[in-house]
């Protein structure tokens, strides 16, 4: 009965999408609902408080302070994302090329800091490096501040490019390659005047993501910060202090900025060229010898295992210790600070799986619309540039901006400005996952489909669902990690609603009073649920696969 009243409901929707009226009516609300949720609360909410800009400009110490802090959230992006190039492509090359039997299990652990809370990472970075961490019995240790800021942007970021360029290198044709080489250039010479130069849509892709995830954090580098200030650290600070003004004109500025250097690096990096072209036969055959790539190669791993990897999991070594001194106990019964801990993670859940299903719903036709290009080459190049703004600017800017738009309204309740801004952080992944999904079908299997009579959603739903399955699925699980993991723009609009990754800033930055084993037994649950969801996740993706 219920399969009979289904499949009636599903004819009836697939005589309906054959109507233009109701085609153009579901992208046209899909369109409204990405300019009016997702592009126009953060440009306006901004524009509401700029006149309280002056409090800062009247104030020499403020605007100093601020002005530094825009200079250090660029510098630290533009460096760290450059040292993830310099580092990350040798192992990423060593992941694509290489013949070792570990390379598989090396490619999975590039991935850890992918699925690891930032605020897991950055207390764990703090431990690691901190004046009780293991490298303190070398008598080295880093204080809260510049280095270790770097130090962590460095270890979530590096992955980033690994992924990207390891991803380029295998769908890399390397024919140019071995044509080279029956030419006799070298190894080294082949991958600098032939490789990279083939690549450089990969570099700068990859260079622009690890400038964007540096520029965006918040949550880890708070806790990493201590004295120190960048963009999203000073927003946090003038945030707790009352103060709207330094903390509206700081997120307009890099709300702005942030857009135009990602346009500027987008332009002009298209344009770059290498600019040596000689060949120097005796450094770069030295450089292409045997010893030379094993030297390379193990330099690569230990930068990734001591400066990405062990500060990423050392988390799990001081967690440990909560399970003999009670606070395993009090956490599993939740008494004292675990009651809110255990609610704030229900909320972060419940968000994540709300937002997950509005960005689905309302992110599938914008991506068909990229996807088919069916506004026409200039507005589809629009659209596509409006839907990956949500990356581009720090998440705790557009925190600011939509928390004040939402509240503007004055009636919404605080859970649903929550939602909002985790839809609007989120929806570009889903969107793009599944653009790029569409875009390689062929269009001529729906034209042939729909010659044959068939309706257009059911085109969709029998050639576009089964054949971006994967696509779909993986989106999916993007948004829900990145909106469990949210911590810029939820510390931005929550006021007495705190999610998990909020609470446990409140913690390690001692505004309520948590022990470390608080802290790291907290963290590491938070770390596990989200190992846990993506495992689910993994294996609904592998069966659909299947």
């Amino acid at each position: 009965m219920a399969n009979r009243l289904l499949g009636s409901i599903m004819v009836r929707l697939d005589r309906l999408s054959s109507h233009r009226v109701s085609r153009r009516a579901v992208y046209v609300l899909a369109v409204i609902f990405l300019i009016s949720f997702i592009l126009l609360p953060p440009i306006l909410g901004i524009t509401f408080k700029l006149n309280l800009a002056g409090e800062v400009l009247s104030n020499s110490d403020l605007l100093r302070r601020a002005e530094a802090s825009i200079f250090w959230s660029f510098a630290i992006a533009l460096s760290v994302a450059t040292l993830d190039l310099l580092a990350g492509l040798p192992f990423a090359w060593y992941i694509a090329r290489g013949k070792s039997r570990w390379i598989s299990i090396l490619d999975a652990l590039a991935d850890i800091p992918f699925v690891i809370p930032t605020v897991a990472l950055g207390f764990s970075t703090l431990l690691f490096w901190g004046n009780t961490g293991p490298i303190s019995v070398l008598g080295v240790s880093v204080s809260p501040g510049l280095i270790l800021v770097l130090l962590l942007h460095f270890t979530f970021s590096f992955p980033v490019v690994v992924r990207v360029m390891v991803g380029e290198l295998l769908a890399y044709n390397t024919v140019y390659e071995t044509a080279a080489k029956t030419l006799g250039a070298r190894t080294f010479t082949i991958a600098r005047t032939v490789t990279l130069p083939l690549l450089r849509p990969g570099l700068i892709a990859a260079f622009l993501l690890a400038f964007a995830r540096s520029l965006s954090e918040t949550g880890a580098t708070v806790i990493v910060a201590g004295g120190f200030e960048n963009g999203p650290v000073f927003i946090k600070n003038a945030q707790d202090a009352g103060l709207q003004g330094p903390m509206v004109l700081v997120s307009f500025t890099l709300i702005i900025s942030s857009v135009t250097v990602f346009a500027l690096i987008r332009l002009l990096g298209n344009r770059l060229k290498i600019p040596i072209n000689r060949v120097y036969p005796g450094p770069e055959a030295r450089l292409s010898s045997s010893r030379s790539v094993n030297t390379r190669n193990g330099l690569t791993l230990l930068i990734f295992g001591f400066f990405v990897l062990i500060p990423a999991i050392y988390i799990t070594f001081p967690a440990s210790t909560a399970l003999t001194d009670g606070t395993l106990q009090r956490a599993i019964s939740g008494t004292g600070i675990w009651s809110s801990f255990w609610q704030s993670m229900t909320l972060s859940y419940l968000i994540a799986v709300l937002v997950t299903l509005i960005n689905i719903g309302l992110g599938l036709p914008v991506a068909i619309l990229i996807a088919r290009k069916r506004l026409g080459r200039l507005w589809t190049t629009l659209l596509d540039a409006i839907v990956n703004v949500p990356i581009v600017v720090p998440s705790v800017a557009l925190g600011v901006s939509l928390g004040i738009f939402w509240r503007s309204f004055g009636f919404l309740p605080e859970f649903w400005i929550l939602i909002f801004a985790h839809m609007t952080i989120t929806y570009t992944y889903f969107v793009q996952a599944m653009a790029a999904a569409i875009e390689g079908i062929p269009e001529e299997m729906e034209e042939t489909a729909r010659t044959l009579g068939s309706k257009p959603l059911h085109v969709f739903r029998k050639i576009i669902v089964p054949l971006t399955k994967y696509s779909f699925l993986s989106g999916a699980i993007l948004v829900f990690t990145r909106s469990v993991d949210e911590t810029g723009a939820a510390t931005a609009v929550s006021q007495t609603l705190k999610t998990a990754p909020v609470l446990l800033v409140s913690w390690v930055k001692h505004q309520v009073p948590a022990t470390q084993s608080d802290i790291a037994l907290g963290i590491s649950f938070l770390v596990l649920t989200s190992f846990a969801s993506l495992l689910v996740l993994r294996l609904i993706v592998y069966r659909g696969k299947k």
